[in-house]
């Protein structure tokens, strides 16, 4: 975040923000079935993973776009709403990984190599759309959150089908699925504390100006 504290917190409201998460959001809807459909002609959970989060980061776009304009109570919520979808994310991808172990066969490397090119290259896209707006509050940064996280999770699906074709084992993308899910949790757990910051300080914004007024 940045420390320029004398500078009002970016909420959003800006017509070129609203164009950059439309387009975000566009691309993100598009891999998301583009890389779940690979992930199973590829047997591979990285790539299922990471898809999930591209299906997850479209809708909470669309939330994001939706919000901008209102209350720093609503928008703080929206954020505490896509924070608690990350988690889900992350515990699905943790329960479909564990029962991944115990199944046969090794994912092929070709598809998640091809795909997780594909998807790394849509998720620079997105970074480099919405680099000007990395700061801002909770449902701006969580924006920022959810691009960063996909473009690292493509780095990992690359190295982990490198990893396959090398070792001819499946853990190296059972392990990178289980980074993405942590990956996931952790910024979760970032966006969850911010907007409980600023649904406290709203709150005591709210309550100052009622004992102002008595």
């Amino acid at each position: 975040m940045s420390d320029c504290c004398n500078q009002k917190t970016f909420d959003g409201t800006s017509t070129a923000y609203r164009r950059a998460l439309l387009a975000v959001t566009a691309i993100n809807a598009i891999m998301f079935i583009v890389e779940i459909s690979a992930g199973y002609l590829a047997r591979s959970q990285a790539l299922k993973a990471d898809a999930l989060d591209f299906g997850g980061d479209a809708a909470t776009y669309a939330i994001s776009l939706a919000v901008i304009g209102m209350s720093a109570s609503v928008r703080a919520k929206a954020a505490l709403f896509k924070a608690g979808t990350l988690a889900l994310i992350a515990i699905f991808i943790l329960g479909t990984t564990g029962a991944r172990i115990f199944s046969e066969g090794t994912p092929e490397t070709v598809t998640m190599s091809l795909i997780g090119g594909l998807a790394f290259m849509a998720n620079m896209l997105s970074v480099m759309i919405l680099l000007r707006w990395r700061d801002g509050d909770s449902n701006v940064r969580s924006v920022w959150l959810c691009s960063r996280n996909d473009a690292i999770g493509n780095v990992g699906v690359i190295l982990a089908a490198a990893l396959v074709a090398v070792t001819g084992s499946a853990w190296p993308d059972i392990v990178v699925a289980g980074i993405l899910a942590s990956l996931f949790l952790r910024s979760s757990w970032s966006i969850t504390l911010q907007a409980i910051d600023e649904l406290r300080a709203g709150a005591k914004g709210t309550q100052a100006s009622r004992e102002a007024g008595r």
